[in-house]
């Protein structure tokens, strides 16, 4: 293994009610953290090929941990989404080269599909920066229920030559979703818009 991980971290939230309306079932998301060292940290290079080989690496450790939290098979994910956040000597296409050229096919994987593109974000900041990971149907990009978002922060990260890397996953949409578009039982799921 390549990466260097200082800790991972694993949240669920689950939301029972939703404007004064219970919200039955509970809609669930999770998100897999990982705070790994920055082998460029303070030094500009041009070939950031090693950071994306962690992204492969925590493209597979992370969704396999989150959907276990969930407690539902891959395939049953409906959204996902993913963020990274460099410490004050990182760059922020460190955080890219982690996020986008690898990480995304074994996500995949897991999930046993995943037309749309992974929605992602990407900053720089000190410990305890929130992470707000932006969410999206996983086939279907223009289904509106599952634009949403989930925060994290690791209070003691990223430290200056660390990254912090998080990935999210959910069960369903938002709670109570009624502002129209494509609906999820509408998805066709082969071009990752429709």
């Amino acid at each position: 293994m390549s990466v260097e991980i200082r800790r991972i971290i694993t949240i669920v939230e689950e939301t029972r009610t939703e404007g004064d309306k219970a919200v039955s079932p509970p809609t669930r998301r999770a998100a897999a953290v990982a705070v790994i060292r920055n082998p460029y940290a303070g030094t500009f290079v041009d070939d950031l090929a090693k950071l994306s080989e962690i992204g492969a690496e925590l493209g597979d450790i992370l969704p396999r941990r989150a959907v276990a939290a969930l407690g539902i098979p891959g395939d049953q994910v409906e959204s996902f989404g993913k963020a990274a956040a460099v410490g004050a000597d990182g760059e922020l296409e460190h955080a890219a080269a982690i996020l986008h050229p690898k990480l995304g096919a074994p996500f995949r994987d897991i999930l046993g599909k995943g037309a749309a593109l992974i929605p992602s974000s990407k900053k720089r900041g000190g410990l305890g920066i929130p992470l707000d990971i932006p969410l999206g149907h996983k086939d279907a990009a223009k289904v509106r229920s599952h634009f949403d978002g989930m925060e994290v922060r690791i209070p003691d990260a990223p430290r200056d030559d660390e990254i912090v890397v998080a990935i999210a996953v959910t069960d369903s949409g938002r709670p109570h979703p009624r502002v129209g578009g494509l609906t999820k039982d509408k998805v066709v799921g082969i071009d990752g818009m429709n």
